[in-house]
């Protein structure tokens, strides 16, 4: 076959670029494939047995942190602090066993909660992104975990983070673009090329300190676009550019965590230390955005277990108050329950709410996700419990619910008989 040497040649550039599509059972990323914290299994377990749904296997010795695992294509990968080295790890799914274990940098002690790091390893065809705690950005081969290429988003692009526990975010791969939040007077937001890790933009127009926040990329208004949450503003950044659409003034306090949602026209956001919640209708004339806010409450006061969106209704545990359904449109509280479980992250599957108490036994709960009320479908205690808090989020995928504590990780099968 006589193949034009320029139509090879752009034949070889997007087998480079362009990623394996991702499986519709996989959770290759924070809170999912797409970062809302819901699978799109079903025929998944409506209620839990006495005890709790079985136990597969048990990973150990993982090394300290709050990362919380991915999972794609029959891996799992995650991070921790081994001694003084922070690693990045891949596990065989089937049986929990070490792939291999890369260091990437030295741990980073000097910050609150020195356990280990926090972000949530980013998968992308044959590649792996991780943010280490002291803000090492790696870019590492899945099969192997030979490191490609590394930078530094304080040393590199003058990085700079609101408070003292640091960097937190999970990585965004948009395309050829590799998208992050160092932070600081260079630019919030910064653009990356996946493949080199050369800088293809930061942004100009919002120089906002990083805050715990990932960005989220949607579409509003016919635009594709990048939306991240600071300690001071929620904004949109034009994905080839790095040019800020829009952004609203909204201040957190202390910590800034959860990821934005976005429904339609509407952008929902959320942190806790007594500042509440905030939805922003964001619109365009063609030529400009404006982004008007519609309510701002405390019915959710979400510190950092996340918030996910069912319908019409958004679930999480609202600080003080228990688990929290709350109308997205009018942000009026529809209930709330704080005596039955503590206050910890959720995740959902198959008209499920999978909520993990953060503190003591670390309870996990099924939950009816419903406007109804609180209705509990099973409950078990984590075996093997840490003494530190058990931050990472559930995670379902496969037929299987994963639970990150510290040093081991937990995989349990929740598929229906």
């Amino acid at each position: 076959m006589n193949i034009k040497p320029a139509l090879l040649a752009l034949i070889c550039v997007l087998s480079i670029t362009m990623s394996p599509p991702t499986r519709a059972e996989d959770w290759p990323q924070w809170r999912g494939i797409n970062r809302d914290g819901k699978s799109s299994e079903t025929g998944l377990l409506k209620s839990w047995p006495e005890g709790g749904p079985k136990l597969v296997w048990t990973a150990r010795e993982l090394g300290g942190g709050y990362s919380t695992p991915s999972v794609a294509d029959g891996s799992i990968y995650g991070m921790g602090y081994r001694s003084e080295e922070e690693v990045v790890w891949a596990l065989d799914a089937k049986t929990g066993k070490e792939v291999w274990s890369t260091p990437t940098a030295a741990a980073n002690r000097k910050m609150g909660y020195p356990e280990g790091p926090r972000c949530t390893p980013t998968v992308d065809g044959e590649r792996l992104f991780t943010l280490g705690a002291g803000g090492n950005l790696v870019a590492l081969d899945r099969k192997s975990g030979k490191v490609l290429w590394h930078k530094e988003l304080v040393d590199d692009f003058g990085g700079k983070m609101m408070s003292g526990w640091g960097y937190s975010e999970s990585p965004w791969v948009d395309g050829d673009r590799l998208v992050c939040t160092p932070g600081g007077s260079k630019g919030t937001m910064l653009a990356l090329n996946k493949l080199t890790g050369e800088k293809l933009w930061q942004t100009t127009d919002i120089t906002d300190n990083a805050a715990y926040s990932s960005i989220l990329l949607t579409t509003i208004a016919g635009t594709r676009q990048y939306v991240q949450l600071t300690d001071a503003h929620v904004f949109g950044v034009a994905p080839e550019t790095g040019a800020v659409l829009w952004k609203a003034p909204r201040a957190g306090r202390t910590a800034v965590i959860t990821t934005p949602i976005v429904a339609g026209d509407m952008v929902y956001v959320t942190s806790g230390y007594g500042v509440g919640c905030n939805a922003f209708k964001v619109t365009s004339d063609g030529s400009k955005f404006s982004a008007e806010e519609i309510y701002a409450n405390k019915v959710m006061k979400n510190h950092h277990g996340g918030v996910v969106l069912v319908g019409d209704h958004l679930y999480g545990h609202s600080d003080a108050s228990g688990w929290t359904c709350q109308n997205l449109k009018t942000g009026e509280e529809v209930w709330q329950e704080k005596s039955k479980l503590g206050k910890g992250a959720i995740a959902y599957a198959d008209e499920r709410l999978y909520c993990r108490f953060e503190s003591e036994e670390g309870t996990l709960a099924l939950i009816e996700a419903t406007p109804e009320g609180y209705r509990e479908h099973g409950r078990f205690d984590q075996p093997e419990r840490s003494k530190k808090n058990s931050w990472p989020h559930p995670v379902i995928t496969g037929g299987r619910l994963y639970i990150r504590d510290q040093n081991i990780l937990l995989c349990y099968d929740v598929k229906a008989p």
